[in-house]
């Protein structure tokens, strides 16, 4: 079994447990953090009862990457921030990827995006940012 699937069935084997962890995780403090970039973006973009979603998809040049979208479903195993009156999704398998991490919006001359920063799960991206390999 190649390196990238050892770490996905890990990621995957650990993110089998229900609800609970989710809130236990959430009663001491948010795992995962936005920015008040994020947070003023989200508000800017965000239609009712919209949310953005964050996941980790297999994929990119370093393994791993984010995926973002605005989704109106809040499943079971969903963490849910809210901060400001703007909520962000993470589901289980992701949180374990993200724990630790600030979800932030950046803006540059060529784009502008949602990132996520200070990850300690990740050990190196690849230099266009989007994706990123797993410590394991």
């Amino acid at each position: 079994m190649n390196t990238m699937a050892l770490a996905f069935s890990s990621v995957l084997r650990r993110s089998l447990v229900s609800g609970l962890r989710i809130r236990q995780l959430c009663s001491n403090s948010s795992p995962v953090a936005l920015t008040e970039q994020c947070v003023a973006q989200l508000k800017k973009i965000s239609g009712d009862n919209e949310h953005l979603r964050v996941s980790v998809d297999g994929g990119g040049c370093s393994g791993w990457q984010y995926k973002f979208t605005l989704d109106s479903t809040v499943n079971e195993d969903d963490l849910v921030i809210e901060e400001q009156g703007v909520k962000v999704l993470v589901d289980t398998v992701s949180l374990d990827v993200m724990k630790g991490s600030k979800i932030d919006y950046q803006q540059e001359l060529i784009r502008s995006a949602f990132v996520v920063i200070d990850n300690p799960q990740a050990e190196q991206g690849c230099s266009c940012g989007v994706s990123f390999s797993l410590k394991i």
